[in-house]
């Protein structure tokens, strides 16, 4: 049963983890990065074919705009994988400086909301079921801007934004404690995006970011609870150490992440359209070894999660065994589940440690070579 649940897991790959990208201070290129979004596909089906659970990537406008969208889903089916949400971005042009869809400039707030409806254009033509909307909108001085107002305005946008959504598509709102609006941040966390979200109705959902609270954050909780009330749209996978969310998922604080998705599978949202995202920018790590072992971290909580006795837990519970209640949720995470996933993968055709198999496989070594000349694709291109 635990192999089935592992089997039919999705985590969607983000197109911008193959460029060039780091913290504020550097970005150190590497070699046999992609020139354009057709490579990203290339390196993220890689990532697929050795794990077996990344069958989309995610695409950033306008880091992976083309002329045809239909010839770019095209590209990634015949890879073996295809495209999954598509991320807007309001936040890179001068416009933006005093904010984007929250902006006080009526004008500077059309174009804003042109570019999100643009995105919903692009869900269209390459089978695409799910928008993301961030917005680094905010204030740095009190006094600067009416917060109220500002929230009216992003209401408008996203009621613009909602009802342009066709059948079937749905769009996922991130939150952001603070940067790079550092008094006021007009999405600053889940509350805010839950009550926007509940005010449109059923297609607009909350994309938890677990880099995206505050130190000591239970996000577990705002997991359980957006579960319950049927607005958890999906999660962007990191860690938050370089205070924000570049980093692998589960690399420093992978009992979090076991806990995370122990009120995933509890809350019924494994079995829901929950979509599981990777959001990672890899600085001094190699690029596709990086969301290789992303993949993996996921997968290694996810069957975790899945070994807790919920009937040995829910007596305990109810007879009030604290420390009984707790060891039952330990005993699952202390488990090692490496030879359990390594024989599922076996069972799928894979080799069991996808690590190995693409250091054996050369694909880098053949990149390298062939991706000379031409400008690399790097965060914010």
């Amino acid at each position: 049963m635990v192999k089935d649940e592992l089997r039919r897991q999705h985590i969607e790959l983000p197109s911008w983890a193959f460029g060039n990208s780091g913290t504020r201070f550097k970005v150190f290129a590497q070699p046999g990065v992609p020139r354009d979004p057709y490579e990203k596909i290339a390196d993220a089906a890689q990532v697929h074919r050795y794990t077996g659970v990344a069958p989309t990537v995610a695409l950033h406008i306008p880091w992976d705009r083309v002329d045809d969208y239909g010839d770019l889903a095209g590209h990634a089916r015949e890879l073996g994988v295809g495209i999954g949400a598509i991320n807007s971005n309001v936040f890179q042009d001068d416009d933006y400086k005093l904010g984007s869809v929250t902006h006080p400039d009526a004008a500077v707030r059309r174009k804003a909301l042109d570019h999100l409806l643009e995105c919903v254009d692009i869900m269209d033509r390459t089978g695409s079921d799910i928008l993301k909307l961030w917005f680094s909108d905010g204030t740095n001085y009190p006094g600067q801007d009416d917060i109220r107002a500002r929230q009216d305005r992003l209401a408008e946008a996203l009621e613009s934004v909602y009802a342009r959504l066709g059948e079937g598509q749905r769009f996922l709102l991130e939150y952001k404690l603070f940067e790079p609006a550092f008094y006021m941040t007009d999405l600053p966390d889940w509350g805010t995006a839950y009550a926007h979200c509940v005010k449109l109705g059923p297609k607009a959902q909350v994309v938890v970011d677990t880099g995206h609270h505050a130190p000591g954050t239970n996000i577990e909780f705002i997991v359980a609870f957006l579960l319950r009330e049927g607005k958890l749209g999906g999660f962007d996978f990191n860690s938050r150490f370089y205070a924000d969310d570049d980093l692998m998922v589960g690399a420093a604080d992978p009992f979090q992440l076991f806990r995370i998705m122990f009120e995933v599978v509890r809350g019924g949202g494994y079995t829901e359209d929950v979509a599981f995202m990777l959001d990672q920018c890899h600085n001094i790590e190699p690029k596709i070894p990086g969301q290789i072992r992303s993949v993996m971290n996921v997968q290694e909580a996810t069957a975790k999660a899945l070994l807790v006795d919920r009937d040995a837990l829910g007596a305990a519970q109810r007879e009030g065994d604290v420390l009984g209640a707790n060891a039952v949720l330990m005993d699952a995470y202390n488990t090692d589940v490496r030879p359990l996933l390594a024989q599922l993968r076996q069972d799928m055709g894979l080799a069991p440690d996808p690590m190995a198999a693409y250091a054996r496989s050369g694909y880098f070594d053949k990149v390298v070579e062939e991706r000379v000349g031409g400008s690399q694709a790097g965060w914010g291109a």
